[in-house]
């Protein structure tokens, strides 16, 4: 059954019809905005920017703030929408959909104006004792927003965050299987005192977000597959519009032979289920020595084990989020069993429940001929393979088409770290699960087919301006100029050879 589907309509609008992973049953429809609708809402924000970025940073920290209030007092309603949109459980949907969005948004309320404050200096080189320049963080105007199913409040709320802080004016296409949180933002957003036009949503498919990319928006901000982002990258390219791509991940864990087993196989557990591993940075595969192979993989499928599922109440590892992502699943796993992968926990569906439901699962005996360990599967695997060391899981961990974040884990910090800063990949934590996005601080983003730019800290933010130098010659007379003579070339060269021919002069001078 899918979960996301058109339906028919008395005019000529797009209908689609969502239903629940959880209950399977219908939660609500909307209509696609068409080409006509993306132009109006772009048209309107620009009308509007102009007056919301020459707000002060304080005013608009005020905003962000009161956007901030609004989340702790609605994070019931933010809840119970998430839970019936996603099927991830309550305690996640409250960590990743109330409390992480609190805090990014609480950043760049706090520390956004000193990201974006003006700076003036002098310039290095002869020109310093002529010129001053200062860097002006000038808004780009009216950004397009175009955000996945897997995170439908917070990965919406901390890219607003930063380009309403930044000054511009947003419009923003959710994904088409999560559309209704989307509206509760915007209705957060509007009740936290946003100006009207500041921020729109545009529910649709493809389609919409097509639209909004050949708009006319000054810059696009997109999350979610390499498939898409692809083609999102290309548009953009045409359009000549800057992009930021943060697209998906093979996360690698390696565990070093001095690791703490009980807490590296909480952190497989944790960064292989979480969000139902649906997570771009979530553990996909691990890499453990021989010399603890089985005594880590024994802990790792005691916990398994003990984890629950259940369409209520509390439980740890939610729905798939989406039917097509369950074919993903299962068609890896099925992959992996025909190459001899070898399930020691769950590996088929959970029919004894009736929504989407696929079993926290831990698959050994794996390698790259198998589609588990090469390409991005988003759901709650954990994939093990024995390797002779830590050179061997390092090699492999940067093997693959992706790089968008990693974990280490050993109880010697340095040798972890050493380790990290030799895996290709965006980033690396070292005895944790990969939480860089969740430090605001810490730029995010990946390399190879894991996405293009940053977003997250003073790159982040940044990201949504256009650094705009202004130099003003502070000299009391004109510098140089028409005539040339033979004199002023002669002047040149002496003053070439004085200053560059000079070994200690020229470090001085730049």
């Amino acid at each position: 059954m899918a979960l996301f589907a058109e339906i028919p309509s008395d005019d000529d609008a797009r209908v689609f019809d969502i239903k629940s992973p959880v209950t399977l049953e219908s939660i609500g429809q909307f209509e696609a905005a068409t080409e006509d609708d993306v132009r109006v809402a772009v048209d309107r924000a620009r009308k509007a920017q102009g007056a919301w970025a020459s707000r002060s940073f304080k005013a608009r920290s005020e905003v962000l703030w009161a956007l901030v209030d609004q989340l702790v007092e609605r994070q019931d309603e933010i809840v119970e929408l998430v839970v019936k949109e996603t099927g991830k459980t309550i305690q996640e949907a409250i960590t990743m959909e109330v409390m992480a969005p609190c805090m990014q948004i609480s950043h760049y309320a706090k520390y956004g104006p000193r990201y974006l404050k003006s700076v003036t200096k002098r310039p290095a080189g002869v020109m310093r004792f002529s010129k001053k320049v200062t860097l002006h963080y000038q808004p780009l105007g009216v950004v397009g927003l175009i955000t996945p199913w897997n995170g439908p409040v917070a990965l919406a709320m901390n890219p607003l965050a930063q380009a309403l802080m930044a000054g511009n004016a947003v419009i923003h296409k959710p994904s088409e299987v999560t559309p209704f949180s989307a509206v509760l933002v915007q209705e957060m957003a509007e009740a936290a005192g946003l100006p009207k036009d500041i921020y729109q949503v545009l529910q649709g498919d493809g389609a919409t977000g097509a639209a909004l990319i050949e708009s006319g928006v000054d810059k696009i901000s997109f999350t979610g597959s390499v498939a898409t982002g692809r083609k999102v990258g290309a548009a953009c390219g045409r359009n000549l519009i800057p992009v930021t791509l943060e697209l998906g991940g093979k996360d690698a864990m390696i565990v070093c032979s001095d690791a703490d087993l009980d807490r590296a196989a909480d952190g497989a557990v944790r960064g292989s289920f979480f969000n139902t591993g649906h997570y771009c940075c979530g553990t996909e595969r691990v890499y453990v020595p021989e010399s603890i192979y089985e005594p880590f993989v024994e802990r790792v499928v005691d916990m398994t084990k003990r984890l629950t599922q259940a369409t209520t109440g509390a439980s740890d590892v939610g729905a798939v989020f989406w039917d097509k992502q369950m074919d993903i699943i299962e068609d890896h796993m099925r992959d992996a069993k025909e190459k001899g992968g070898r399930v020691l926990v769950g590996g088929e569906r959970n029919r004894s429940l009736s929504g989407y439901y696929f079993p926290p699962t831990v698959v050994t005996d794996v390698d790259n001929t198998m589609e588990l360990m090469t390409r991005e599967t988003f759901g709650p695997v954990i994939a093990i393979q024995k390797v002779r060391d830590e050179e061997e899981a390092l090699a492999l961990a940067n093997d693959s088409d992706y790089g968008l974040s990693g974990n280490v884990w050993t109880q010697d910090l340095e040798r972890g770290a050493r380790i990290a800063e030799r895996m290709v990949t965006g980033s690396v934590s070292v005895n944790d699960i990969s939480v860089t996005y969740g430090i605001p601080e810490a730029p995010f983003g990946g390399v190879k087919e894991s996405g293009v730019g940053y977003v997250n800290g003073e790159i982040g933010i940044r990201g949504y301006c256009h650094i705009h130098p202004v130099i003003v010659d502070t000299s009391k007379k004109a510098q140089g100029g028409y005539p040339y003579t033979e004199e002023s070339a002669a002047g040149m060269r002496r003053m070439l050879k004085t200053v560059f021919g000079n070994k200690i002069l020229r470090k001085l001078f730049v």
